[in-house]
C-alpha cells in the first residue's frame, strides 16, 4: 500500500493535540481517578478485560485520559501493558475456590448452596432515575451506614462463600464427559502471533480479551441460527479469585498468595446429539466456557457460546470459523485497521482516479 508521509505538519499536529486538551478542560471541571473507580465499575472492568491487564487504577486513568472513549482507553492500557516485565507466572487457579458474591443457574431452580443474586441490574426496571440529578451526600452517608450495619449482622451468621460447581451434578449422572487435566504449556497470545488452527488456550485468551460488543454480537449471531442451538447457562458466578505463585527459590515447593482478582465465570450447557444405540433422539451436553476480568456477565456468556462453537470447526457457519471469529473481535486490531483509513492515501486514490478517467474515455 502506498502511504504518503505528511510533510511540514508538526505544528498542525501539536495544535491538534492542544485542541484535544482544550476540549477536555474547557468545562473547567475534571473527574478524579477515585471517582471513576467508585462510580464506573462496569467501564473499568470492561477496559481491564479487553486490555488483558488487571489494574483498576490504571484502567481508570486510561478512561480519564481518553475522555471515556472505550477504544482509546483499551488501546492506551494495552500499550502500557506491553512495557511491563513479566516476573512470574501464577499457578493454575481452581475456580471452586472463588469467594462468591453472585452465583446463579438458569438450568436448575435449586442448586447446592442456593442461588445468590448479588449485585446486578437484571431485576431493575431500566428507567431513568432522575433522583440521581439531585443526590444528597448526607442522605447517602446515612443510607450507607444503615446498609453496612445490616451486612455486619449477616456476617455474624455462619455461612460459606465457597460453593461446589453445578456441572458436577451432570457429571455424576453421566450426562457430560469427564476429561483428564491438560497440563500442557498454554499458548501465550500476548507473546506469540495467533496461529491457525489455534488450540483452545489460544482461543480462550483471544475471546476473553476480545471487544465486548463484538463478542456479544457474534454470540448472538450464533444463537439466531448462524451456529449452534440454544445453550443454557449452567452456572454463572462472580467473585474474588485467589492468585498464587510458586516460590522463586527452586529448593522450595511452597506457593505464595499475592492477592485476589474479581472475575466472572460462565459454564454453558449445550445440548448435542448423543451416540446412544437405543435412541437416535438421545442428547448429551457439551460445556462452553467463559471467563473475564470483573463483573462482565453478558460477555462471559457470549464467550462460552463461541467457545463451544469453535470446538466444532465448520465452514457453513461464520461463528464456527476460528479465523473469522478470533481475528475480528480484537478491539485494538480492528480499531487500528479501520482508523488507518484516516492516514494519507493520496497515491493509491489518485491511481484509482486515473483508472476511472481512462475508463470513461474508453481507454
Amino acid at each position: 500500500m502506498g502511504y504518503v508521509a505528511v510533510k511540514g505538519g508538526t505544528e498542525a499536529i501539536e495544535a491538534s493535540i492542544e485542541r484535544l486538551r482544550y476540549n477536555r478542560l474547557k468545562g473547567e471541571r475534571h473527574i478524579e481517578i477515585e471517582t471513576i473507580l467508585a462510580t464506573m465499575k462496569g467501564l473499568v472492568d470492561q477496559v481491564m478485560s479487553e486490555a488483558s491487564l488487571y489494574a483498576p487504577m490504571l484502567a481508570a486513568l486510561a478512561i480519564k485520559q481518553s475522555e471515556g472513549n472505550m477504544e482509546e482507553a483499551v488501546f492506551t492500557l494495552r500499550a502500557h501493558r506491553s512495557t511491563l516485565p513479566r516476573l512470574y507466572y501464577s499457578e493454575a487457579i481452581q475456580t471452586e475456590d472463588m469467594r462468591i458474591s453472585r452465583r446463579i443457574s438458569s438450568s436448575f431452580k435449586d442448586i447446592p448452596g442456593g442461588q445468590i443474586l448479588g449485585a446486578t441490574t437484571d431485576y431493575t426496571h431500566r428507567l431513568l432515575d432522575f433522583d440521581l440529578l439531585i443526590e444528597d451526600q448526607q442522605e447517602e452517608k446515612q443510607w450507607l451506614q444503615h446498609y453496612k450495619e445490616r451486612i455486619d449482622q449477616l456476617r455474624e451468621q455462619p455461612s460459606s462463600q465457597i460453593f461446589p460447581k453445578v456441572v458436577e451434578y451432570l457429571r455424576e449422572n453421566g450426562l457430560v464427559q469427564t476429561y483428564v487435566d491438560d497440563n500442557r504449556e498454554p499458548f501465550d497470545v500476548t507473546k506469540k502471533s495467533l496461529q491457525f488452527p489455534a488450540n483452545r488456550s489460544a482461543r480462550l485468551q483471544t475471546l476473553t480479551r476480545g471487544q465486548t460488543g463484538a463478542v456479544i454480537s457474534l454470540g448472538y449471531a450464533s444463537m439466531r441460527g448462524y451456529g449452534q442451538v440454544h445453550p443454557n447457562v449452567g452456572e454463572l458466578r462472580v467473585g474474588m479469585m485467589p492468585i498464587h505463585i510458586s516460590s522463586p527459590h527452586e529448593c522450595e515447593e511452597e506457593q505464595y498468595y499475592i492477592g485476589a482478582i474479581e472475575v466472572t465465570e460462565v459454564e454453558s450447557f449445550v445440548p448435542v446429539k448423543g451416540a446412544s444405540e437405543e435412541s437416535e433422539e438421545a442428547l448429551d451436553f457439551e460445556i462452553g466456557y467463559g471467563m473475564c476480568y470483573g463483573q462482565n456477565e453478558t460477555k462471559a456468556i457470549a464467550m462460552s457460546i463461541l467457545d463451544q462453537c469453535l470446538q466444532h470447526p465448520s465452514s457453513d457457519f461464520p461463528t464456527h470459523d476460528e479465523e473469522f471469529v478470533l481475528l475480528h473481535i480484537d478491539s485494538v486490531e480492528s480499531t487500528g485497521f479501520i482508523s488507518h483509513l484516516k492516514l494519507p492515501h493520496y497515491v493509491t486514490f489518485q491511481s484509482k482516479l486515473d483508472r476511472a478517467r481512462k475508463g470513461q474515455k474508453g481507454e
